[in-house]
């Protein structure tokens, strides 16, 4: 792993949890109705599943980098 591979695995992380956390939001009637722990835990869990499915390979950084 080297710089490259941590940056663009922590943007692909970070853009995974905005995702998950916009896409929990509508869950709720209301705002004042949300779960916030919920969607923070969710979305905290999906970019550390994205980080490790990211130790399979990244397409922005190639083998030989």
């Amino acid at each position: 792993m080297n710089k490259k591979w941590l940056k663009a695995a922590g943007i692909r992380a970070l853009k995974t949890v905005a995702q998950t956390a916009v896409g929990l939001i509508p869950a709720a009637i209301t705002i004042s109705q949300v779960d916030w722990k919920v969607v923070a835990g969710t979305a905290v869990l999906a970019g550390i599943v994205s980080l490790l499915t990211s130790v399979a390979g990244l397409p922005e950084v190639s083998a030989n980098e």
